[in-house]
């Protein structure tokens, strides 16, 4: 921690200063000065909604791009993410209360044969973040596993991700069986992972391939957005 860091008392700091140092403190995954930040926006009265998007889903944004750009790396990732754990479970009991606005439910998970689960926890949190409910499968997940989950959970999006180009391709086994099931059209599909591109997540029939996770926060809320607006028109 540098010298300055010990000099700023958070709690001094006006509401837009506080918002931008607690983005610099979950940047560097400094927890509990997330967690003290978190509380004092509250105990000013800030909803838990604002408190959840402008410093923390609004910093985790800078942190998916600058992943996504090489200037971060995944360490500085995963304590980024900590540090926003931490907000988020003061902020979870609150915005049940509160009845935040609730985007939609998804089922995630690495698809079967890889074990790579960075950038699909990353997603997974930033999704949370942006106030979407997500039931997280893991790694390694067979065919099976996805469609009992969106079943089970009666989710309105299916999240896969894959790190290697070996098992990219079960991606579309999953796709493939919804539709000899006759559900795909139920859910809304979205792909992940380095090796994919545009080209690949149209190739295997997803809805869309979101090459980071503040893209695939994006998509997924345009995806709701048209599904809510088909079911009042239909």
């Amino acid at each position: 921690m540098s010298e300055n860091e010990d000099d700023i008392i958070l709690s001094e700091l006006d509401d837009e200063e506080l918002v931008q140092q607690m983005m610099d403190d979950l940047y560097d995954g400094l927890k509990e000065e997330i967690e003290e930040g978190v509380n004092i926006l509250l105990e000013r009265g800030w909803e838990p909604y604002r408190v959840l998007t402008e410093p923390l889903v609004g910093g985790m944004t800078i942190v998916g791009h600058d992943f996504r750009d090489g200037i971060l790396f995944v360490p500085e990732v995963l304590l980024a993410a900590g540090a926003m754990k931490g907000g988020m479970a003061i902020l979870k009991p609150l915005l049940v209360e509160t009845g935040a606005p609730k985007q939609g439910k998804m089922v995630i998970g690495t698809v079967k044969g890889d074990i790579h689960d960075i950038g699909k926890n990353l997603v997974a949190m930033m999704m949370e973040g942006a106030g979407f409910e997500i039931v997280d499968l893991g790694i390694n997940n067979p065919v099976e596993e996805y469609l009992d989950a969106i079943r089970r959970e009666e989710a309105d999006i299916l999240g896969m991700s894959a790190l290697l180009t070996t098992t990219m391709p079960y991606m579309k086994v999953v796709i493939d069986t919804m539709k000899e099931q006759g559900i795909r059209d139920d859910y809304i599909v979205l792909v992940g992972g380095a090796p994919l591109n545009e080209e690949f997540g149209r190739a295997i029939g997803a809805d869309a391939y979101c090459r980071d996770a503040a893209v695939a926060v994006e998509t997924a809320k345009t995806f709701i957005a048209r599904k809510h607006n088909q079911g009042v028109a239909s």
